[in-house]
């Protein structure tokens, strides 16, 4: 019964050994059981937390841009030990962070053209903030994409009849 529970619960996605021995506890599977499935199930491979979450570090930082902040917290609540987190969140670089908090905020930037410069900062480190990036790289990174942007709007001339070839 247990063996079967954790194979169907693998098949619809990779899981962490806590995940699959809280699924266990909820069917009130006996502890002894859970135990030894678990235990085989590791020794064979489908059951890896490190590579669940070095995984799970690379796709959720590269699909939804989430820092190593918000990746540790969602490996802790799905149940990886602090020491699996620690090293999956530090395989991140941290140029490739600021890299894709920079990107995070060019997409932004069009929607928050017509707003204050105060308010459209503080739009922008509210995106950042709860993607998991502390306060000193959003503030960076969003000052220098705003000069970057204002440096592209200058080089271009304000006289619309002037000839673009």
């Amino acid at each position: 019964m247990a063996r079967g529970i954790c194979l169907r619960l693998l098949t619809m996605a990779p899981r962490t050994r806590a995940q699959l021995a809280e699924a266990l506890r909820k069917r009130e599977v006996p502890q002894e059981a859970a135990d030894a499935v678990l235990d085989r199930f590791s020794e064979v491979g489908l059951i890896d937390d490190e590579a669940f979450a070095a995984a799970w570090v690379s796709s959720r930082h590269a699909g939804r841009g989430l820092a190593r902040k918000a990746l540790a917290s969602e490996l802790r609540h799905r149940g990886v030990d602090e020491e699996t987190v620690k090293d999956a969140v530090e395989q991140l670089d941290p140029e490739q962070e600021a890299e894709t908090a920079r990107a995070l905020v060019r997409r932004k930037l069009s929607s928050t053209r017509s707003l204050e410069p105060a308010v459209r900062t503080r739009r922008l480190a509210g995106m950042l903030a709860r993607k998991g990036y502390g306060p000193g790289l959003a503030f960076r990174v969003i000052r220098e994409v705003l000069e970057e942007a204002e440096t592209e709007a200058s080089s271009f001339p304000e006289d619309p009849d002037y000839p673009l070839d």
